[in-house]
């Protein structure tokens, strides 16, 4: 004799599927959430990269504004030793007509000298450097301390880009426009604080370029006012040891 018929629930099938379904949701989101969480940090990393290069190309700009700085002392210590010659050459070819007459030589021997002047600088004022990229040179060099600490080789062990120590230094204001979840609201606040240094960083870049621009215009003047002393200068020395053969 068989046993009594076992009982069908046409609703279990559906109740198992439910279960199925939820479970696969559930597993979903948490895949989305990992997602999220990847593309999050890749973004931070690849602003932290581009910070980082960015503050190369400032400390690079930096270094080439001071290597122009030290041109123009340069251009400008030959200009005045190009001033110094012209003096002395023309001191040299008043010296030259006393002697080409004898009379003129011994008037001259009884003469008292006159007393030696300076050499005259032809208006040429001290060089001090662009004020402008001089400012820009400041600003960037504030910032070097930061260029250590992004760069890959410097960084500091306890820089790393999964420290969340600061997070709780965010006002209410700004924590409210940030995601509930805490490591995603520290990517996002340091993604926003990346892109806000990147923006002053093009900033301070365009700062240096512009003063570099009017350092090297400047420089520019100068070279084309040393070429033509020096052509005058090569003149008149080529015209004083014509005179001087002469005697």
């Amino acid at each position: 004799m068989s046993g009594p018929p076992r009982s069908y629930n046409p609703f279990a099938e559906e109740d198992e599927e439910v279960v199925e379904e939820e479970a696969g949701g559930a597993e979903r989101q948490r895949y989305l959430q990992r997602e999220v969480l990847r593309r999050s940090a890749a973004t931070a990393d690849s602003t932290a990269r581009s910070l980082s290069l960015l503050y190369e190309s400032e400390r690079i700009g930096v270094a080439a504004s001071e290597e122009l700085v030290r041109q123009g002392e340069s251009l400008k210590r030959t200009e005045q030793m190009v001033d110094k010659m012209d003096q002395d050459l023309k001191t040299s070819q008043r010296h030259i007509n006393s002697i080409k007459s004898v009379f003129g030589g011994l008037v001259n021997y009884f003469k008292p000298k006159p007393p030696e002047s300076k050499p005259e600088q032809n208006g040429t004022p001290e060089y001090y450097g662009n004020s402008r990229l001089k400012e820009a040179m400041m600003s960037s060099k504030e910032q070097e301390s930061k260029y250590q600490e992004s760069h890959p080789n410097l960084r500091r062990l306890d820089n790393s880009d999964s420290d969340f120590s600061n997070i709780d230094l965010v006002t209410s204001v700004q924590r409210d426009a940030y995601p509930k979840n805490q490591h995603l609201r520290a990517y996002h606040q340091k993604i926003d604080n990346n892109l806000d240094e990147m923006s002053s960083g093009l900033s301070r870049l365009k700062n240096l370029a512009l003063g570099l621009q009017t350092e090297i215009e400047e420089q520019d003047d100068m070279l084309d006012r040393l070429t033509k002393k020096v052509e005058t200068l090569d003149v008149n020395i080529k015209s004083t040891d014509k005179r001087i053969r002469q005697l």
